[in-house]
């Protein structure tokens, strides 16, 4: 039950398909232009109105620009076109500050791409509750403290957003109850030493709401963040939480602790040679149009991809910047410098699993 949403792992092994396909590609040029991704990160707006202490794209400055909704309407179908199958909607700012966000939600569900927000939850217009959420798969509000002091602290914003915030995540589960849908809905907390000692009273806060879990997630320093007041953490005093945590959890309600995501922030451990998973199985699309192929390395000229507001789609994917960039990931990059628990981490080590790299007598199943 701690889990069932399988956050603290992967689930790449549940597209055999797209998997065989990057397998059988090898080197081939033109068969790995046609590997398109099976889920892509969508930046909606630069802007955000928090500025959380640890946010990790802090460099980027929050600029207030916008996806053009008529434009992406026609990337999305393009997507779709590639076999793309999700895309969350997240970001560099905050994704339901963007005018057309419930619009921009339908038009995403009506090509058939599976729909989910990671969002502060502190701007949710009737609108959003009214058409998105009962056609969204999931909903992940950021709440990273369990009083109103402390998350102003963290958040750097007002106190009495904690209580909108929670507000807010009960107007969801109110709209999933009338709608009879299958939104899940829940929050997540970076574990930080600010917020470590009211986690069980945001857990019981998040568990009244009726919300369906809380994730307690570790900090992950960006390679290009300005922040750096938590690169050296150290979660080994932290992992005791996990038991007086869980028993928090009921039928309806978990706590998810990512401890095996902490475990490896501790260990430092780089369990693959090269990175498998980018630029195939998941993209990132900026405010601003921008394709990216990490999302740990936005404004890195050699990661962006093109840009939806001059090509379509379909002409990124497969253009010569993305055949340039497949050879950089390969040949070149070090990941020893990229960004610890990335979000493909877990894809990278079953890709490089399955590619029979570190596993001896792979024949003898």
């Amino acid at each position: 039950m701690a889990d069932r949403f399988g956050i603290d792992g992967h689930k790449i092994h549940y597209h055999p398909q797209r998997v065989g396909q990057f397998l059988a590609a090898g080197d081939d040029w033109e068969q790995l232009k046609k590997i398109y991704p099976i889920y892509v990160e969508v930046s909606p707006n630069g802007a955000c109105n928090h500025r959380c202490i640890f946010c990790a794209v802090d460099y980027i400055g929050y600029k207030r620009v916008m996806l053009d909704t008529e434009v992406y309407a026609k990337c999305v179908g393009e997507m779709a076109a590639g076999g793309v199958k999700s895309i969350m909607y997240a970001g560099e700012g905050e994704p339901l500050l963007h005018r057309d966000i419930a619009q921009i939600t339908a038009i995403t569900r009506e090509a058939g791409i599976d729909v989910a927000f990671t969002t502060n939850g502190s701007y949710v217009t009737e609108l959003f509750i009214d058409k998105a959420v009962p056609i969204t798969s999931w909903i992940k509000v950021s709440i990273n403290a369990g009083t109103p002091e402390t998350y102003s602290q963290i958040h750097r914003t007002r106190a009495d957003h904690f209580d909108i915030v929670v507000r807010n995540l009960g107007r969801m589960i109110k709209r999933r109850e009338q709608t009879k849908t299958d939104c899940t809905v829940g929050a997540q907390c970076l574990l930080l030493p600010e917020n470590a000692a009211e986690l069980k009273t945001l857990a019981t806060i998040c568990r009244d709401t009726g919300i369906d879990y809380l994730v307690v997630k570790p900090y992950s320093q960006h390679l290009m963040s300005n922040t750096r007041r938590y690169e050296a953490i150290d979660y080994r005093n932290f992992l005791e939480l996990e038991r007086e945590l869980e028993a928090l959890s009921t039928d309806s309600f978990s706590v998810v602790f990512r401890r095996r995501t902490m475990e490896k922030h501790i260990s430092k451990q780089v369990a693959y040679p090269t990175c498998l998973a980018t630029p195939f199985f998941w993209a990132y699309l900026m405010a601003d149009g921008s394709v990216y192929s990490c999302s740990a390395y936005l404004e890195d000229q050699r990661f962006c991809l093109g840009n939806i507001n001059q090509s379509s789609f379909a002409e990124i994917w497969e253009g010569e910047r993305r055949r340039e960039n497949v050879r950089f990931v390969r040949e070149k990059l070090d990941i020893a410098d990229c960004r610890r628990n990335c979000r493909m981490d877990e894809v990278n080590r079953f890709l490089t699993g399955v590619r029979g790299k570190n596993i001896p007598h792979v024949n003898f199943i």
